[in-house]
């Protein structure tokens, strides 16, 4: 999908505010109301963008995250579905370097975390993993603007 420059405007203010009134995000972009809901609707769809709510996973139980690297013999993107199925699993990548998955999890407490990461091994051409415990969130942020 080609973005005009009204769809990035439109992507821009919602990064800053994603519960945006269509009332206010239209005059800031030069729509109307309905105009702009039409266009926020459409990227949605076009899967140009989602609107959610963004947590703290320790703030809901889930004490440890982790970033793991994936080595797969086989097909990559077999392995990649199943494991994105997995609900702890919340950003699933194929990459190329060391690793051939890069995935990152939330996990209760560590024995969860176990549990998790014996079920990704049981996956049908997964043959190794290293895990990364985040000691600390240092950063994470999701407006990083349109070009």
């Amino acid at each position: 999908m080609k973005l005009d420059d009204t769809d990035k405007s439109i992507i821009a203010h919602l990064q800053t505010d994603g519960r945006m009134p269509f009332s206010n995000l239209g005059p800031l972009v030069g729509l109307s109301p309905a105009a702009v809901r039409q266009r926020v609707l459409h990227l949605m769809g076009e899967g140009v963008m989602q609107i959610v709510a963004v947590t703290d996973p320790t703030t809901l139980g889930f004490t440890v995250q982790a970033m793991a690297g994936i080595r797969v013999e086989g097909n990559l993107e077999d392995a990649a579905s199943k494991i994105a199925e997995i609900d702890e699993v919340d950003y699933v990548v194929i990459v190329s370097g060391r690793f051939d998955i890069l995935i990152e999890v939330v996990a209760e407490d560590m024995g969860h975390l176990v549990g998790l990461m014996n079920r990704i091994r049981t996956i049908p051409g997964v043959i190794g993993s290293e895990i990364f415990t985040y000691m600390r969130l240092e950063k994470q942020t999701y407006n990083w603007g349109t070009r």
